[in-house]
């Protein structure tokens, strides 16, 4: 989400799902869709049957390759040379869109194009153990569409290098101007009901609600003037950075909300570890989590079913939400919480009501000042939605992008951290399963 902010301005999928039936050209990489997003999936079938194309590019063969017309089955953390290698392709057949390219993207330079000239065919599927061919095929079908559409998942972000790998598929959409038109676009699906939601407020070490920077003084000043507090210049860290803090002693406290890092994180001994030398350890949650048992303090938070408030979709729409049963025994709501805390550690939230909080985003981010929650009642509303009498965007970036251009970004290939040897001779890859749900603390 990150990186599509940075390039774009808008960390978010750029279509609708709807749009997805429209596709003429679908490219599935690094999303197991079938298992992780059935109903997705069922969309890119009926585009399938309509007539479109579908590439998968996946080490594995998830159920969504029995669809494909192309399966690109690379080498697990090789996506930047498979998409640089394709982006060779483009460029040396003309198969770019040169108007788009000079009338809404920077960066299209001697350097990035210099970059591309050493991912070759040959070299891309060295690099990837991909058939040359294959690259090749799919390098035409996808620029040869005025209606293609890229989704991706954990399968691209879940690395090292997972940012690198978002820019590279940024780079894809802007060469061939496959951006700001209908079934067009760049689409992370997003593997829970809000993770849309949470990132547009602000749960992203470098950013404000709305992808507002934290380095940027100006946007400091006016969260500062509503707040009313002084806020820090410095940005924060990254989950996959806190654990090893921790480890090392730098990070001595921890408030864990809603996650399950000792089940959910790669090294569960590392994580374990890192944990216990913590000062501090809070965690949030429903169930007593393994997370949990390690915690000095445990708040028992409200579940879906017992919030009001509202929930951001893949789509980018915003919904409703209402309780439908209250919180057992000593529970509380998530966002009570917080308010309680804050109150505890000298600065007072005021806020009655969840509808004071969806007021206030409005007033700190322009996509959602249309929005009230009289408007939300019938479906939904999908950002940006400016004005009380807007109807909400179906696709973004039809008039260009939030940041003004969009950005191409020069991305080099690099292995993952961690290689096979003598000792650990596999890779192990990791993905969804249709009936487990993540570490069953939601379930």
């Amino acid at each position: 989400m990150a990186g599509l902010a940075t390039v774009f301005g808008s960390g978010a999928m750029t279509n609708s799902l709807a749009e997805i039936e429209n596709n003429d050209v679908l490219f599935v990489i690094g999303s197991n869709t079938k298992e992780s997003h059935p109903i997705i999936a069922l969309r890119m079938i009926k585009a399938k049957r309509k007539g479109a194309k579908i590439i998968v590019a996946d080490p594995r063969r998830v159920p969504m390759v029995r669809f494909a017309d192309i399966w690109i089955q690379h080498r697990p953390g090789t996506d930047v040379a498979l998409l640089n290698g394709m982006m060779h392709v483009i460029l040396k057949e003309g198969l770019f869109k040169k108007d788009f390219i000079e009338s809404m993207t920077e960066g299209f330079d001697e350097e990035f194009r210099k970059n591309l000239e050493e991912y070759t065919p040959e070299n891309a599927a060295k690099i990837t153990g991909a058939p040359k061919e294959k690259i090749i095929e799919a390098a035409r079908l996808y620029a040869g569409s005025d209606r293609a559409g890229i989704y991706y998942t954990m399968g691209i972000t879940q690395h090292a290098h997972g940012t690198e790998n978002v820019f590279s598929i940024a780079n894809l959409a802007l060469l061939t101007g496959n951006l700001g038109k209908e079934a067009a676009g760049v689409n992370p699906l997003r593997g829970q009901n809000n993770v849309q939601g949470s990132t547009d407020m602000g749960c992203i070490p470098n950013m404000y609600p709305g992808y507002q920077r934290v380095a940027i003084a100006a946007i400091r000043e006016k969260f500062e003037a509503l707040w009313k507090v002084k806020l820090s210049e410095k940005e924060g860290m990254t989950a996959t950075e806190m654990i090893p803090a921790a480890e090392k002693g730098s990070l001595k406290a921890l408030y864990i909300m809603g996650e399950n890092p000792v089940v959910s994180d790669p090294d569960c001994t590392h994580t374990i570890k890192a944990l216990k030398k913590l000062e501090l350890l809070v965690v949030q949650d429903i169930f007593m989590t393994e997370t949990a048992e390690l915690a000095h303090v445990v708040l028992p938070g409200s579940s879906f079913a017992e919030k009001v408030g509202t929930f951001t979709n893949s789509e980018r729409r915003v919904q409703r939400v209402r309780r439908a049963v209250n919180s057992p025994g000593i529970a509380m709501k998530d966002s009570l919480i917080i308010i309680e805390l804050s109150k505890r550690m000298g600065y007072e939230m005021n806020y009655p009501h969840t509808v004071e909080i969806f007021r206030e985003i409005g007033q700190v981010w322009p996509a959602l000042a249309g929005m009230s929650y009289a408007r939300l009642d019938d479906g939904g509303l999908q950002w940006p939605c400016p004005t009380p009498d807007h109807p909400g965007t179906q696709y973004l970036f039809k008039g260009g992008f939030p940041r003004g251009k969009g950005r191409f970004t020069t991305v080099m290939f690099k292995p993952s951290a961690e290689q096979p040897d003598q000792e650990y001779p596999f890779i192990l890859t990791t993905g969804r399963q249709l009936f487990q749900y993540h570490t069953g603390s939601m379930t």
